[in-house]
């Protein structure tokens, strides 16, 4: 039994999974367990995972399902979910064990892998209203005590707004440990689409969350194509 597991959900990551996992060798040396939770990927991710997790799970598409699986299938008494294209720093393993010995859950500060003031400006308002509110979001690394997670049944299975929502669920069992250590994120999708019309789509889409709209409308308004415009 492991101490921590570490749960990844895929779906055609190929282009990015390795060197994830790969920072990950480290801990998995130091009994961290790795758990890769694969929605179905036909770009190869399952076969360039396996040999650097301990185990990768097919499951029905869907991040919010496919991180219950991974829990399902973890040892560890605690458990971190990273997303595909986020890397740990070097001190996660010390910091997590040492925010647990005192919350129950919690999540790290983020920064994006990009060198554009304004991505720098909206992980740093990212982080502030994480504080400020006690929500965290999927981008810093949500971690917890089993038995935490156990408590508010997991993930909700909605197509978009999980982790808003687990930690709506979680802030009622105790605040977070809001660790001011960076996870480091890809910016892709904010360059891809452009910056402003990112924030943008995203301050109307939580908005709209938190009015009660339905998540799966507002994951089809979230990964509709965007025009090509740049900011």
């Amino acid at each position: 039994m492991s101490w921590l597991s570490i749960i990844v959900p895929t779906l055609n990551e190929a282009q990015h999974i390795v060197p994830v996992l790969t920072q990950l060798q480290s801990l998995r040396k130091r009994g961290v367990e790795v758990i890769v939770a694969d929605g179905g990927s036909t770009d190869g991710t399952t076969e360039l995972t396996a040999p650097l997790a301990d185990r990768v799970l097919t499951v029905p598409p869907g991040r919010a399902r496919q991180m219950n699986a991974g829990a399902a299938r973890a040892s560890g008494v605690a458990l971190l979910f990273l997303h595909a294209d986020t890397r740990l720093p070097d001190d996660a393993l010390y910091a997590v064990d040492r925010a647990l010995n005192r919350h129950r859950w919690g999540r790290f500060d983020v920064r994006f892998d990009s060198r554009r003031p304004l991505l720098r400006l909206v992980a740093r308002m990212m982080n502030l209203r994480s504080r400020l509110t006690g929500i965290a979001t999927g981008d810093q690394a949500i971690f917890m005590t089993r038995a935490a997670f156990g408590s508010v049944g997991g993930f909700p299975e909605q197509a978009l707004m999980e982790d808003i929502e687990l930690s709506r669920q979680l802030r009622k069992t105790g605040a977070p440990a809001c660790l001011k250590l960076p996870v480091v994120t890809s910016a892709r999708r904010w360059e891809e689409h452009g910056a402003w019309r990112t924030i943008l789509l995203m301050w109307r889409l939580r908005w709209a969350y938190w009015c009660g709209a339905n998540p799966a409308q507002l994951a089809q308004r979230y990964n509709r194509p965007a025009r090509t415009v740049r900011s």
